[in-house]
């Protein structure tokens, strides 16, 4: 993946999940826009996310000051080509612009519009290195005039606020282009689903945790199959793993605390307005325990009539 060129006035703050229902657009005939918004650092792939959206149909435009948005869709709305799904890319170029994003977005949701915020970031250590490898200028670094650690970090720093009200953050520190590119196809592309969708993710303690989870859980409580000699060089995915560790005393009463906790929770992030909630599954080194967990809790959750996706992130280091 390489990296790419990269207080509002609202009476109250924007948080994530905010909708507002507004029918004034309908009432003039004029239909809602859905409207993508994809923001992030330097580095973490916003031009891959939108070259994914251009190619999906997408009217894209990059670096767009937040000011100039209500234009922008009031002509998206005139046009004669139809428009109707369109993706802005919003990061520090536009800086100056920033303090105006969340009066911006909060009167076009009142507007009737389908607006969703997707944050891209991955580790100051990723995006050093990214930057390092194709010896390019991040634009902090060029416009102050200081090292790229201290550019990152300041970066952070001034992108906190729009991490905070996005709907989603997406941790890219440890995709390839076409990992990210799938995952930004399941998350805007696929027709709209009844309810949360759910991400069930298994990772290994041992490579660091998984920073875009809502929830983690630890499994290195349960037997680990990596001591049996003939279950180590297998993975959670295997029958005798599986099989193993679903059988161990201590895996039934976790599992049953564990989905309770989860049926119980599920509704409350409904109602809070949450569209896409990520459980993550950890055990040592992300090859056996976790994995079974994660496969076994993901059938448990599409039992509730919710959309799941699993990811396996570590299964194949080690």
């Amino acid at each position: 993946m390489q990296p790419e060129n990269s207080n509002g006035n609202s009476s109250r703050t924007l948080k994530r999940g905010d909708r507002i229902e507004h029918t004034a657009l309908a009432e003039h005939g004029v239909k809602p826009l859905q409207i993508t918004i994809i923001s992030g650092l330097s580095g973490s792939g916003k031009s891959t996310a939108m070259r994914a959206l251009e190619d999906s149909g997408f009217y894209c435009i990059d670096n767009m000051p937040a000011i100039l948005i209500p234009t922008f869709i009031e002509l998206c709305q005139h046009s004669t080509g139809g428009l109707s799904r369109v993706a802005i890319a919003v990061d520090i170029r536009g800086k100056e612009f920033l303090e105006d994003f969340q009066k911006v977005i909060q009167d076009l949701r009142g507007k009737g519009h389908e607006i969703k915020i997707l944050f891209l970031e991955s580790s100051n250590e990723v995006l050093i290195r990214r930057y390092s490898e194709t010896r390019r200028s991040h634009p902090v670094e060029k416009e102050q005039g200081i090292t790229l650690p201290d550019a990152v970090k300041e970066e952070r720093g001034e992108m906190a606020f729009l991490r905070e009200i996005a709907d989603e953050v997406i941790d890219t520190s440890d995709l390839n282009v076409h990992q990210l590119r799938g995952i930004i196809m399941e998350r805007l592309m696929t027709s709209p689903a009844k309810g949360m969708k759910a991400t069930l993710l298994s990772f290994g303690y041992s490579y660091g945790l998984p920073v875009e989870a809502d929830i983690v859980m630890d499994v290195r409580l349960l037997p680990n199959p990596f001591f049996i000699r003939e279950l180590r060089g297998l993975t959670g995915k295997d029958k005798k793993v599986r099989d193993y560790v679903l059988k161990q005393k201590e895996t039934t009463e976790f599992l049953h605390r564990f989905s309770e906790m989860i049926e119980y929770l599920i509704p409350l992030y409904e109602k809070e307005g949450k569209s896409y909630l990520t459980i993550a599954i950890g055990c040592t080194g992300g090859k056996h325990r976790s994995v079974v967990i994660t496969e076994h809790l993901a059938s448990m959750v599409g039992q509730q009539g919710k959309e799941v996706t699993v990811r396996h992130r570590d299964i194949e280091r080690g």
